[in-house]
Protein backbone atom coordinates (compact mmCIF):
# COMPACT_ATOMS: atom_id res chain seq x y z
CA UNK A 1 0.00 0.00 0.00
CA UNK A 2 2.75 2.32 0.46
CA UNK A 3 4.43 1.49 -2.32
CA UNK A 4 1.58 2.68 -4.32
CA UNK A 5 1.45 5.82 -2.23
CA UNK A 6 4.98 6.77 -3.31
CA UNK A 7 4.53 5.07 -6.65
CA UNK A 8 1.96 7.47 -7.60
CA UNK A 9 2.41 11.05 -6.81
CA UNK A 10 -0.96 13.17 -7.74
CA UNK A 11 -0.55 16.77 -7.22
CA UNK A 12 -3.09 19.33 -6.41
CA UNK A 13 -1.91 22.81 -7.94
CA UNK A 14 -2.68 25.58 -5.97
CA UNK A 15 -1.73 29.12 -7.31
CA UNK A 16 1.44 29.16 -5.27
CA UNK A 17 2.63 25.24 -6.06
CA UNK A 18 1.94 25.08 -9.85
CA UNK A 19 5.11 27.13 -10.60
CA UNK A 20 6.61 24.58 -8.14
CA UNK A 21 5.06 21.33 -10.30
CA UNK A 22 5.71 22.48 -13.61
CA UNK A 23 9.03 20.30 -14.43
CA UNK A 24 6.61 17.17 -12.62
CA UNK A 25 4.87 16.62 -15.20
CA UNK A 26 5.49 14.28 -18.10
CA UNK A 27 6.09 10.01 -17.46
CA UNK A 28 8.18 8.89 -14.62
CA UNK A 29 9.76 5.23 -14.17
CA UNK A 30 9.84 3.81 -10.78
CA UNK A 31 13.85 3.18 -9.75
CA UNK A 32 12.76 -0.24 -9.66
CA UNK A 33 12.01 -0.53 -13.18
CA UNK A 34 8.30 -1.87 -12.67
CA UNK A 35 6.09 0.57 -12.27
CA UNK A 36 5.93 4.08 -14.55
CA UNK A 37 2.90 7.14 -13.89
CA UNK A 38 1.93 10.20 -15.74
CA UNK A 39 1.81 13.28 -14.09
CA UNK A 40 -0.37 15.57 -15.98
CA UNK A 41 -3.13 18.20 -15.22
CA UNK A 42 -7.01 16.61 -14.42
CA UNK A 43 -9.51 19.49 -13.40
CA UNK A 44 -7.79 21.97 -10.94
CA UNK A 45 -5.28 18.78 -9.57
CA UNK A 46 -2.61 16.98 -11.29
CA UNK A 47 -2.85 13.67 -11.23
CA UNK A 48 -0.15 10.66 -11.18
CA UNK A 49 -1.50 7.39 -13.30
CA UNK A 50 0.23 4.25 -13.60
CA UNK A 51 -0.19 4.00 -17.30
CA UNK A 52 2.31 0.55 -17.04
CA UNK A 53 2.93 -2.20 -14.56
CA UNK A 54 5.03 -4.97 -14.37
CA UNK A 55 4.12 -6.95 -11.91
CA UNK A 56 0.41 -6.48 -10.57
CA UNK A 57 0.75 -9.15 -8.07
CA UNK A 58 1.31 -6.21 -5.36
CA UNK A 59 -2.04 -4.81 -6.32
CA UNK A 60 -0.99 -1.83 -8.15
CA UNK A 61 -2.83 -1.66 -11.41
CA UNK A 62 -3.11 0.53 -14.74
CA UNK A 63 -5.06 3.27 -14.00
CA UNK A 64 -4.45 3.78 -9.86
CA UNK A 65 -3.86 7.18 -9.20
CA UNK A 66 -3.20 9.07 -6.01
CA UNK A 67 -4.59 12.87 -5.84
CA UNK A 68 -2.24 14.76 -3.60
CA UNK A 69 -2.53 18.61 -2.02
CA UNK A 70 0.83 19.85 -1.73
CA UNK A 71 2.82 22.81 -1.36
CA UNK A 72 6.54 24.50 -1.47
CA UNK A 73 8.42 23.43 1.54
CA UNK A 74 11.53 25.51 2.85
CA UNK A 75 14.05 23.26 1.81
CA UNK A 76 13.08 23.20 -1.94
CA UNK A 77 10.51 20.39 -1.82
CA UNK A 78 7.11 19.59 -2.31
CA UNK A 79 5.10 18.54 0.77
CA UNK A 80 1.78 17.64 1.84
CA UNK A 81 -0.80 14.87 1.73
CA UNK A 82 -2.10 11.91 -0.67
CA UNK A 83 -5.39 10.54 -1.11
CA UNK A 84 -5.29 6.77 -2.79
CA UNK A 85 -9.22 6.69 -4.21
CA UNK A 86 -8.93 3.15 -4.44
CA UNK A 87 -8.40 2.11 -0.75
CA UNK A 88 -9.84 5.29 0.69
CA UNK A 89 -6.74 6.39 2.47
CA UNK A 90 -4.61 9.31 3.21
CA UNK A 91 -0.62 9.41 3.72
CA UNK A 92 1.38 12.35 4.15
CA UNK A 93 4.01 12.55 1.26
CA UNK A 94 7.28 14.43 0.56
CA UNK A 95 8.41 15.06 -3.10
CA UNK A 96 11.85 15.78 -4.20
CA UNK A 97 12.43 17.30 -8.19
CA UNK A 98 15.25 17.57 -9.92
CA UNK A 99 15.17 17.81 -13.78
CA UNK A 100 15.10 14.36 -15.15
CA UNK A 101 14.63 12.59 -11.28
CA UNK A 102 12.43 12.72 -8.94
CA UNK A 103 12.26 11.53 -5.21
CA UNK A 104 8.87 10.65 -3.40
CA UNK A 105 8.31 9.59 0.19
CA UNK A 106 4.90 8.73 1.40
CA UNK A 107 4.87 7.80 5.55
CA UNK A 108 1.68 6.49 7.16
CA UNK A 109 1.06 6.29 11.12
CA UNK A 110 2.29 10.16 11.47
CA UNK A 111 5.41 9.34 9.93
CA UNK A 112 6.69 6.11 12.20
CA UNK A 113 6.62 4.03 8.45
CA UNK A 114 7.85 5.38 5.60
CA UNK A 115 9.24 4.94 2.12
CA UNK A 116 11.16 6.47 -0.11
CA UNK A 117 11.37 6.08 -3.60
CA UNK A 118 13.37 6.78 -6.73
CA UNK A 119 12.00 7.65 -10.49
CA UNK A 120 13.32 8.73 -13.68
CA UNK A 121 11.73 10.56 -16.61
CA UNK A 122 10.76 8.01 -19.02
CA UNK A 123 13.49 7.97 -21.43
CA UNK A 124 16.11 9.59 -19.61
Amino acid sequence: MLKLVTALAVLLATGQAHSSTQSIHGVWTRGDGNARVRIAACGQSLCATNVWISDTSGGEEVGDRLVMTVMPDNGGRLAGTAFDPKRDLTYSIRIDVREAKLVTRGCILGGLLCKSIDWSRAGN
